[in-house]
């Protein structure tokens, strides 16, 4: 049965059928299904929701793609449980933001319910996969309810306006009765994406901010003829939002010197930027309110990095304007590659008469307009409105230093620091890869010092991540690897370079993984609990 919820004179109404204010039409075709709104009066949508008759068997592993790139993504089965922040004290919610990051803003968490995003898939006696066509109009919520095993699609129209006669596609999705079937269809809507793999270094994950000139020469020195990229990350700017302002204690000589020094190693140089946001520090902050999105007459906050931070205002001119020109900045200074964060900002706040999926797209198309041919690597974006705009994405949450994160952390949001949990996204979401972008796992790291992952956790981040990923990134300086480490990344090239005939099965707490190379068979067994190949 169909619900939809929408407001009329600002009252709030349901409807299972057409009536005087809206024409309701499914239509289904093949494995297509179409459900879509034609407003006769204007109205304001909330939400919609369509029961089907699937369901699910206690043993069914069930495929929850998360909200955006940091959110946990797995195979899971109906004892899952999803973590809620909103269950945390309040006090500790509002202070470090632990709202912002995910969905707890925009979907109604509930201990008996399972959910996930834009692709579905069932993996049991019976099989059932399903991906959404509508994803630049409303996302498609998969939701599990445990009690009676039933599966519920819901799209998140909220706040979409209609004039009258204006028309709405509430669902657009495909169903398929296999797995194999349904990623065969996925690929071939997002055909095979003509990008180079990237075997690059970043300076986040050893040094984080603290990077200075004399650091980062020195890293490029170390670095060899197989890296096509160096990335500079977060640390170089005076304060996020001040994109212009390059810090002059660690650049006394600015930017331009070390981009030609990149380019003449013969890589690619790379930059760190999180355009839709500015943190409270900035002169951005301070100085231009007129470019912070308002709610109820306050900035928007979208989390407690840095000294807080806040979205900007994606549909103010001025705010895109200074974007442009903030990112034509370093177009300007030579660089390739835009590693571009924190993109959800675009989508946390609410926009008069949009929805969020539609602000997201919008956002992200303009990122890519500004530019052009250079390459975007997103991250904390939100999957399906990245693909066929962005060339790369990350897709799990940053790598810790330790397999699980500090303890306390495991009780935070679902997009916290944790290999654990990004090690699985990468597995899970590799169904994307080369099609709707190339995977970006994040980085592996080998080295001894400033760090607390086991040998045996360093070469299994390292082998997962060069068999699911296309993007192959380190921070270390492999220069200093002595010959043991020499030999593991050696063999993680030909990994990341010629494996083919990749799969993955869950078996409890394992996963089983499979792969060719130069025609021969391996098999792996990932422990997900400790992180290592047994």
């Amino acid at each position: 049965m169909l619900t939809l919820t929408y407001l009329k004179d600002n009252q709030e109404l349901k409807t299972n059928n057409s009536n005087q204010d809206l024409e309701l039409t499914i239509k289904k075709d093949a494995n297509r299904t179409v459900v879509s709104v034609k407003a006769l009066a204007e109205i304001k949508l909330v939400d919609a929701k369509l029961d089907t008759d699937i369901k699910i068997k206690d043993n069914d592993l069930m495929f929850l793609n998360g909200y955006q790139s940091w959110t946990d993504t797995a195979e899971v089965d109906l004892s899952f449980k999803e973590r809620n922040v909103t269950k945390l004290p309040k006090f500790l919610v509002n202070a470090f933001g632990f709202d912002r990051y995910g969905d707890p803003l925009i979907y109604n968490y509930d201990k008996n319910k399972l959910h996930g995003y834009d692709c579905f898939y069932i993996r049991g006696e019976a099989e059932y996969f399903s991906y959404s066509l509508n994803v630049n109009k409303a996302y498609l919520v998969y939701e599990i309810n445990k009690a009676d095993k039933s599966l519920t699609l819901t799209s998140m129209c909220l706040n979409k306006k209609l004039a009258s006669g204006e028309e709405f596609n509430l669902f657009d999705y495909l169903e398929f009765a296999s797995i194999e079937e349904g990623i065969n269809s996925l690929h071939q809507t997002y055909p095979h994406r003509e990008c180079e793999k990237v075997f690059g270094y970043t300076s986040w994950y050893n040094y984080y901010q603290n990077i200075n000139e004399e650091i980062i020469l020195r890293d490029l020195e170390g670095l060899d003829s197989r890296f096509n990229l160096f990335q500079i990350d977060d640390g170089y700017e005076t304060y996020v939002g001040d994109w212009k302002d390059i810090d002059p204690a660690k650049f006394p000589n600015g930017l331009a010197d070390i981009v030609n020094k990149i380019h003449q190693k013969g890589y690619k140089a790379g930059i760190w930027l999180a355009p839709f946001v500015a943190e409270t520090k900035s002169k951005l902050f301070s100085e231009r309110k007129d470019l912070l999105k308002m709610v109820d007459g306050a900035p928007v906050s979208c989390g407690g990095n840095w000294s807080g931070f806040y979205a900007l205002d994606m549909q103010n001119p001025d705010t895109l304007a200074y974007i442009k020109e903030c990112l034509e900045y370093y177009i300007d200074l030579g660089f390739d590659f835009f590693k571009l964060d924190f993109l959800y900002a675009a989508s946390l706040p609410l926009y008069e008469g949009l929805t969020r999926a539609e602000m997201a797209e919008k956002s992200y198309a303009f990122i890519k307009e500004v530019l052009k041919d250079k390459l975007v690597l997103g991250c904390g974006a939100i999957p399906f409105n990245s693909a066929n705009k962005f060339e790369y994405l990350r897709i799990g949450p940053d790598v810790s230093l330790i397999f699980d994160d500090i303890w306390y952390m495991k009780h935070m949001h679902r997009e916290r620091i944790s290999t654990k949990v990004t090690l699985q996204n990468t597995i899970y979401r590799s169904i994307f890869n080369n099609h709707l972008f190339l995977n970006d796992p994040d980085v592996f790291l080998l080295r001894d010092d400033n760090i607390k992952l086991s040998a045996k956790q360093k070469e299994a981040l390292l082998t997962i991540n060069s068999l699911f990923g296309s993007v192959l990134m380190t921070s270390d300086n492999i220069g200093s690897y002595d010959e043991a480490k020499k030999d593991l990344l050696e063999k993680a090239f030909e990994m990341f370079y010629q494996s083919t005939d990749k799969s993955y099965k869950k078996d409890g707490n394992y996963i089983l993984i499979s792969y060719k190379l130069e025609e021969k068979k391996y098999n792996l067994k990932y422990n997900t609990l400790k992180g290592v190949m047994e």
